[in-house]
This record gives structure tokens, C-alpha cells and sequence, in this order.
């Protein structure tokens, strides 16, 4: 067993404070990564602060992190794919069953009986597992990604999470040019929305609450930009697009949103608000849409999200910090004080 360097929080009030943690020697098929960026994810905070008590709640002392890029240090004596020096990534999911039928479609991500990177109990160790606020990490290698050689490591780690988030949805429906796309809320998530649906052809269009984020989303690539208040902005686009991504966390009128797909388009929800949202049946009703939700990604198509990037030169917009100023991330997260995504420059742990 070896120890690691990380940041932990010992109570849902504790701030992220200066630890060691365990972390096992490779096994055969297991690949140890030195972990030189991790990205924040709104996640992180939920789950440092217990938020989300109801269906996963807090084992402490917590390490959160699941946006995870690094090289590989040691590999185990049965790894195939990786050699020491490589590029890599871990995201969300360090392990699942590999035998139900979500597992062997490559669709991991809804496995009933997946392990997270943070936070789920911990075959090897005991305990619970812990994330990417650290040095190092001990990983197998079938839940390891390659992160292409093009792309800068700290925006490249977002791609993990919010990436993922973002480009499943697009490719299970469709997004394809010609296709009018609409991206709700430009933040951590929207932004790499605009990114990818620029990327595959689409005509992208920002609604944002923020008249000020109008220069920032068409610089993303965004061809148009709506305020969402504006009723006859609204009005000008009913029925009309293929696809919207809604990346909005807060209470919002969903229903709006929904009134502008065209037949069968579909909205996909991907922020997560606390309470639940109204929809009517009859925006639903009347153009045949659909409503849909969609949870990262599996193996192979977040490797797909990865190449695609390296083809696009696709990374996340980052703020890059040591790990001493992850609490002040925090509360400025709190704020959307950031543009988009927090990276933590984990070459800071040297210093603990």
C-alpha cells in the first residue's frame, strides 16, 4: 500500500484541508497515474457539503474529484493498453460489475452496480474511494482513458465530466450539421455544449438569462445569442429546433424551452435543480416532443468525446489554481465566479 498527498473535508462544514491517504499497489491490470490536473465540478461541492444527503450521501472524510488527467507512472504486469509515460484520464466511474447488460454495451455509466472515483465503498481498500484532490492515483486500466497529445492537460481535464455530459446527449440524438441546436445556460456545462455542437455542424444558438454573456458565447461559437426574457426573442424561434441542451442547475420555466422544438425534437436535461421541475403535458402533446435526461457517459464513447477533441482541438475554458485556493473556488463557484471551469494544478501538493 502506498500513501498519497490530497485534500480532504472531514464534516459537511469542514473546509478541504491537507491529508494522506491510502492508495493500493497496482495490481496486474491496474495502471497508477500521477494525477497533474484535476477540474472542479459543481459535484465536488455537493458532495463536500452533503447536499445531495438523499440518494448519496457524504462518507467523510471525503476527496472529491473526478475530472482527472495525468501520466502513467507503473502499470501492471497484464496491461496492455497503457505504458508508463502515457497521457491519461479518469472520470467519473472507477469500476462497475463488466457483466450486466448496460456494462457490456459500453454503457458503464448506468451499471446498478458502478464504482465512482469519490465517495462509493471501496473493494480494495475498504472505506470509501478517493478522488482526484490528490498526487496519484491506482486505477484498472479498463476505466483509464487516453487523453490525445494535442490537447493542453488542464483543459483537458473538465472533458471528463462536463465533456462527457455535454457530447453524450449530442451523438445519442443526433446532432449532426444542418441541425438547429439550442445550448440553456452558459456556464461549466454549456460552454463545452457550444463547443461540440459547433463542432459537428450544428447552428448553435445561447440562451442565457445575462445580456453580457452575448459576446462571450458567440466568441465559444455560437451563432446567435437569445435572452431568455425577452418574450419576442423567445417567440422568433418556436418550433424550430432539432435539439436543445439545458444545462440550467436553478429553477426555470422548462416548458418555455420545450415550446421550441419542432416535431419530435428533443430537450435533454443535464443541470440537476433541487426541486422538480413543472412540465405540461400539453407542450409535450401537440409537436410529438420529447423530454429526456442524460448521466455522463460510458467507456468507449467518453474515449470517443476524447478523440474528438484531439480532432477539434476542443478543450474546457479554465481557471487554473493550486490546490490551497479550492475552498475560495468553492464559494466563487457558488457565485458562477468563474469562466467556466476551475483546474487544479496538483504540482502544488509538492508544497504540503
Amino acid at each position: 500500500m502506498n500513501s498519497s498527498k490530497a485534500y480532504s473535508a472531514a464534516t459537511e462544514k469542514s473546509p478541504l484541508a491537507s491529508t494522506t491517504i491510502p492508495r493500493r499497489d497496482p495490481g496486474e491490470h491496474d495502471v497508477q497515474i500521477e494525477i497533474l490536473f484535476c477540474g472542479i465540478c459543481h459535484s465536488d461541492l455537493h458532495s463536500v457539503r452533503n447536499e445531495w444527503s438523499e440518494f448519496m450521501p457524504t462518507v467523510y472524510p471525503i476527496v472529491p474529484g473526478h475530472e482527472i488527467v495525468g501520466r502513467v507512472t507503473k502499470v501492471g504486469s497484464a496491461v496492455t493498453k497503457y505504458k508508463p509515460g502515457d497521457r491519461v484520464g479518469v472520470g467519473c466511474l472507477v469500476d462497475s460489475d463488466r457483466t450486466c447488460p448496460n456494462c457490456q454495451a459500453g454503457l458503464e455509466n448506468f451499471c446498478p452496480n458502478l464504482t465512482l472515483t469519490f465517495n462509493s465503498p471501496d473493494k480494495h481498500l475498504g472505506g470509501v474511494t478517493y478522488g482526484g484532490y490528490s498526487d496519484s492515483i491506482v486505477v484498472d486500466e479498463r476505466f483509464v482513458l487516453s487523453v490525445p497529445s494535442n490537447l493542453d492537460l488542464a483543459g483537458a481535464a473538465p472533458l471528463l465530466c462536463a465533456g462527457i455530459t455535454t457530447y453524450s446527449p449530442m451523438r445519442h440524438w443526433g446532432v449532426t450539421k444542418g441541425k438547429k441546436v439550442g445550448v440553456v445556460g452558459l456556464g461549466g456545462l454549456g460552454h463545452m455544449g457550444v463547443k461540440f455542437a459547433r463542432a459537428l455542424g450544428a447552428h448553435v444558438v445561447v440562451f442565457t438569462t445575462s445580456p453580457h454573456k452575448t459576446e462571450d458565447a458567440l466568441r465559444l461559437g455560437a451563432h446567435e445569442v437569445v435572452v431568455s426574457r425577452d418574450a419576442n426573442a423567445m417567440q422568433k424561434h418556436a418550433g424550430s429546433f432539432d435539439f436543445i441542451l439545458d444545462a440550467v442547475s436553478a429553477e426555470h420555466d422548462v416548458n418555455a424551452y420545450i415550446n421550441l422544438l419542432r416535431l419530435d425534437g428533443n430537450l435533454t436535461l443535464v443541470g440537476a435543480p433541487a426541486k422538480p421541475l413543472a412540465v405540461s403535458a400539453f407542450s409535450l402533446i401537440m409537436g410529438r416532443r420529447n423530454l429526456s435526461g442524460s448521466n455522463i457517459g460510458g467507456l468507449p464513447e467518453t474515449q470517443e468525446m476524447l478523440n474528438f477533441c484531439g480532432e477539434h482541438n476542443i478543450t474546457s475554458d479554465v481557471e487554473v489554481i493550486p490546490i490551497q485556493k479550492v475552498n475560495e473556488a468553492y464559494e466563487r463557484l457558488l457565485k458562477s465566479d468563474v469562466k467556466y471551469r476551475f483546474a487544479i494544478d496538483l504540482a502544488s501538493l509538492k508544497s504540503e
